[in-house]
């Protein structure tokens, strides 16, 4: 696929805006991108041709959310879940506290996460199912905050937190945490540690994540009670526990969404019972799916 000059205008109007939440120097800013610092300037200066391979841009496009089509962008209905993480991340990031989040799968919360980074300042979001390991957690965290990542762990360790503490309210988004390893978990711990009251954290997983925790404590497997003090001793859960108010909870939200991004021409009503499921709630993850049907 090549990519047209309009393309990648897009691509560098997505790049001016994420460079207004990031607190480093353009160098910095550069190595989130995993690009030089040289490149970056000529993107600044408005160059598009010649700067980057197709492969890089397409790269930054896909981090920054920034679609292949001309489709129209999507827009974003602030549903309960939406609202509540939101409010939950500011708290953190505001007061420099750390909190967990476990419930159900496909109901926005990866979404909200990539939204508030897209839109506050010093906060990064981490997909935990790409960094199980120690060294690679630790690593995907130092990038996206723009410090070297590719030296001696414990070099880049300490680098890490060197620099939070320097920024103006840093907030960490571990996402999809229950695939981390013991090691990687033991890893959050120390951050914290070193960073207390300097940086925020929160993490999100769905059901699994409680459960993992829960019988590590039960077994008493080193850290993870302190690990789940640190995170308030508690699981946040915005889905209704009861079936029929979940039911109702999440056809609600899809349809908050459908709303927000369809045409007025459109059938909501039956556009959601297209997404229902077996288990008589709709998947959020195809509403965009079909809405491109009717395109």
């Amino acid at each position: 696929m090549s990519l047209t000059n309009e393309y990648k205008e897009k691509i560098r109007a997505a790049l001016a805006a994420r460079r207004a939440n990031f607190d480093g120097s353009d160098a910095r800013f550069a190595a989130t991108l995993g690009i030089g610092s040289a490149q970056y300037s000529r993107i600044k200066r408005g160059e598009t041709v010649g700067v980057l391979a197709d492969e890089k841009w397409i790269s930054i496009a896909r981090r920054l959310g920034v679609g292949l089509t001309d489709a129209p962008a999507w827009q974003t209905a602030e549903t309960p879940v939406f609202k509540y993480i939101t409010a939950q991340l500011e708290m953190c990031q505001q007061n420099g506290l750390s909190a967990m989040l476990c419930d159900l799968t496909d109901i926005g919360k990866t979404y909200t996460a990539r939204q508030y980074v897209k839109t506050h300042r010093n906060a990064v979001y981490v997909d935990c199912s790409q960094v199980k390991t120690r060294q690679k957690l630790l690593r995907g965290i130092a990038r996206e905050f723009g410090v070297g990542s590719t030296g001696r762990l414990a070099d880049v360790y300490n680098d890490l937190v060197f620099y939070l503490k320097t920024l103006d309210r840093p907030l960490v988004i571990l996402d999809e945490a229950g695939d981390l390893s013991y090691e990687a978990f033991l890893e959050i711990k120390a951050l914290w540690n070193a960073t207390e009251h300097c940086c925020g954290y929160y993490m999100m997983g769905a059901d699994g994540l409680s459960e993992k925790i829960r019988r590590a404590i039960d077994n008493k497997k080193v850290g993870y009670a302190e690990i789940f003090g640190r995170f308030g001793k508690r699981y946040g859960k915005v889905v209704p526990t009861a079936r029929k108010e979940a039911e109702s909870f999440l056809q609600l939200t899809a349809t908050m969404i459908i709303k927000a991004n369809a045409g007025a021409d459109t059938d909501v009503n039956r556009l959601l019972r297209r997404l229902m499921g077996e288990d008589n709630t709709p998947s959020l993850r195809r509403i965009n799916i079909e809405l491109s049907k009717r395109a």
